[in-house]
């Protein structure tokens, strides 16, 4: 199913995005990228001070994802990245068309009592406010799924893969 495809698993901060992608990608056997890992020096200093990234901080960062996308359209991969608003995607789309999005969403008790319990994260808490108000959830014309976040990592997995088969099933619908 995702074969040569590569997946953004996205969304605000504490939705499961690595715990997911991670999953995601032993199941499909395919490589897993922490998109966290391609954010230079200053923006991980910027967000451990709780300062939100701007634009401009985020450019050369979805470019990097981007890249590492389109160099596995051979071979698949999967890469975590919040994505939250439609002109990141479309920055990386630019240099991967192919890619789809799985857009991890949930309740924000939920995703709070998830960050309350994390543990070694740059993120803090409070840029949550910041990146629910910034997120443009996907839109009809973008490839992409839109999944819920409660329960557990194996069947929030379950669910993307569904959700992943029936996006295929219904690309190739009469």
């Amino acid at each position: 199913m995702i074969g040569n495809r590569v997946v953004v698993v996205m969304g605000v901060t504490g939705t499961g995005k690595t715990t997911i992608g991670v999953l995601l990608a032993a199941r499909f056997g395919v490589p897993f990228a922490e998109g966290d890992d391609f954010h230079s020096r200053a923006n991980i200093a910027k967000m451990s001070g709780g300062t939100p990234l701007t634009d401009e901080d985020r450019g050369p960062w979805l470019d990097t994802i981007g890249e590492w996308a389109r160099d596995r359209t051979e071979s698949g991969g999967v890469i975590s990245g919040s994505a939250l608003r439609r002109a990141y995607r479309d920055r990386v789309r630019a240099t991967a068309p192919d890619i789809v999005f799985v857009h991890l969403t949930g309740d924000r008790e939920l995703i709070e009592e998830r960050l309350a319990r994390r543990q070694g994260h740059f993120m803090p808490i409070k840029l949550l406010a910041s990146q629910i108000a910034e997120l443009q959830p996907l839109e009809p014309d973008e490839k992409g799924v839109t999944v819920d976040v409660s329960g557990t990592p194996e069947e929030i997995t379950d669910r993307v893969v569904q959700s992943l088969r029936k996006l295929d099933a219904d690309a190739f619908a009469p």
